[in-house]
């Protein structure tokens, strides 16, 4: 693990983060742990809403707080008051990035605008993370996770073919979106090494969403058809999809018609490789309400682990349907040393998920309490 020292890319990078909830405070979080002075600023009453987002709690903050706001610094701001927007000038006089993700509006009424901002610190990297993005009749609308994920459509595409529609269980935007906010940062710093100024740096929900859609947003561009819920299927690939067995599911992989080939022979049907229906990935999707039914009454007659023995014998990618206790005791992710270990709190969490050099860059600082840092940063409590 890579220390908390000067060896860090970002040591050095002054970071003010005026942002709550999840995707502003990851952004943060991913510069924090590259090495940035990241200075979260809270509000003094309650501070970041995600605070309180548990059960679980880790003592009287939830363990989300601790997992996106580690490595920071924290110190609290009442910007309703002049005091308190002065001294967040002054921070922002010699940072380098502001991370913010303040109600829509709410910058420009203060005056920290990019413009305003600018005229005091040209050097500054102004990153912005919106709802609906920087532009357009949706500019100043709010908007939370899976209202952005229904607008998008992805409810749409997700779920069963006879179920409704479902949202994505993970914070796929939120996350998203602080990754695509970090990438546009060290983008921005890279440009102002280049012309010696900041610039602005727009990312939204709905933008990473469309990301995440963009094979989807394509074929339906491209045929005028709305893609189809396939739970676990995809639209595009047959077979690539979990498959009952005697006693569980397990998901198959075979993507090309390579892989088909072996898994009609490990499946005791190697006249599938030839046969006109299935004889190419586009034949498969045509008639997969055909193929489907007769490799799942196959597949039915073994157990998961069997099945599991003998695919991976023949090299067809295949895997368990784990849950979070398996993958937590499973010898791979023990061998990436994802899992650390934040310091003081003691909580168990995934670190940053890339590795530099060889050697992933550490957790060194729990999350702050509210306002712990103001002596050292602002000199008064």
């Amino acid at each position: 693990m890579l220390p908390p020292a000067t060896t860090l890319p970002l040591a050095g990078i002054r970071v003010i983060e005026i942002a709550q909830n999840l995707a502003g405070p990851h952004a943060g979080e991913i510069l924090a742990t590259l090495g940035a002075d990241v200075i979260k600023v809270e509000r003094p009453e309650g501070g970041d809403d995600a605070r309180g987002w548990g059960p679980p709690f880790a003592g009287d903050t939830a363990v989300t707080f601790h997992a996106m706001n580690r490595n920071k610094r924290g110190i609290t701001l009442d910007l309703k008051h002049p005091a308190g927007l002065a001294e967040l000038r002054r921070l922002l006089a010699d940072a380098d990035i502001l991370v913010q993700n303040m109600r829509p509006g709410m910058m420009e009424q203060m005056g920290l605008d990019a413009d305003s901002l600018a005229a005091i610190n040209p050097r500054l990297i102004y990153c912005s993370l919106w709802a609906f993005g920087a532009r357009g009749p949706m500019r100043l609308t709010p908007g939370y996770e899976p209202i952005v994920q229904a607008f998008a459509g992805i409810f749409s595409i997700n779920g069963t073919p006879d179920g409704p529609p479902s949202r994505v269980g993970m914070q796929v935007l939120d996350l998203g979106t602080g990754v695509w906010a970090a990438l546009g940062c060290l983008a921005a710093l890279l440009q102002r090494g280049q012309t010696g100024r900041g610039t602005t740096v727009d990312v939204s929900l709905l933008e990473t969403a469309m990301g995440w859609l963009s094979i989807y947003f394509a074929a339906f561009k491209v045929t005028g058809r709305q893609p189809q819920r396939h739970a676990s299927g995809n639209p595009n690939v047959v077979v690539f999809q979990s498959l009952p067995t005697a006693d569980g599911e397990i998901v198959v992989a075979a993507a090309n018609d390579r892989l088909f080939a072996k898994l009609a022979r490990t499946v005791g049907r190697p006249d599938w490789a030839t046969d006109p229906r299935y004889a190419s990935n586009g034949l498969r999707v045509a008639n997969k309400a055909v193929l489907l039914p007769e490799l799942e009454a196959i597949m039915r007659t073994r157990s998961k682990a069997d099945w599991a023995e003998r695919l991976e014998a023949a090299g067809i990618p295949c895997a368990p349907i784990n849950s979070l206790a398996d993958i937590a005791a499973d010898a791979q992710l023990a061998a990436l040393d994802i899992v650390e270990t934040i310091p003081e709190a003691g909580l168990k969490v995934v670190g940053l998920p890339l590795s530099l050099g060889g050697e992933r860059p550490g957790i060194h600082r729990r999350a702050p309490q509210l306002g712990e840092h103001n002596a050292d940063i602002l000199g008064h409590d």
